[in-house]
């Protein structure tokens, strides 16, 4: 009787497991990732027990599960929940053109530069020197639909993406070394 009990709360477990990655893999809106309440309506209150086991199950293929939160957001109902990789072991991973991804590095080492705020003219005056004009435009507006840049009163700022998926001290050594 004990370990049909036993048995069956492992199951369950499994289970949860199981549903949480299917989840995090899967995108269900523009925006990659869950937040926090779909989590815990799908999975139950011990969701973050849930969100551990799975972490250690991703672990031993290089990646995890990273909470997100917005400035100020400290309930994880809040937070925003996805897989990332831990090591960037792969070049290709991102699909983007290479063209790109240096405008996208450029414009973040810009603004972590000024102190995490860089206003949205001279970042395009900045990246005019490397760049084509008409590209510039359609890259950060591009950037800020995608997350990885946010806008406010025509001033940017490293968005929710960039902080879940770039490594930005590393960033910073790679720049600063070539």
């Amino acid at each position: 009787m004990e370990e049909e009990i036993e048995e069956e709360s492992t199951l369950k477990a499994e289970r949860k497991v199981k549903k949480a990655a299917q989840i995090l893999f899967f995108r269900r809106h523009r925006i990659p990732g869950v937040k926090g309440w779909e989590l815990k309506k799908a999975l139950g209150d011990n969701y973050m027990d849930v969100i551990g086991v799975l972490n250690s199950a991703l672990d031993k293929l290089g990646m995890e599960v990273k909470r997100i939160t917005e400035e100020g957001e400290e309930k994880t109902e809040h937070g925003r929940f996805m897989i990332v990789l831990k090591n960037h072991l792969v070049e290709k991973a991102s699909g983007e053109r290479i063209d790109d991804v240096a405008m996208l590095s450029a414009t973040l080492a810009y603004i972590i530069s000024k102190q995490g705020k860089a206003p949205r003219k001279a970042i395009e005056n900045f990246l005019t020197d490397k760049f084509p004009k008409h590209r510039i435009f359609f890259a950060l507006d591009r950037y800020i639909k995608q997350g990885y840049l946010g806008e406010d009163d025509k001033a940017l700022y490293i968005g929710w993406r960039t902080r879940a998926e770039v490594d930005r001290k590393s960033l910073l050594d790679l720049i600063l070394a070539s």
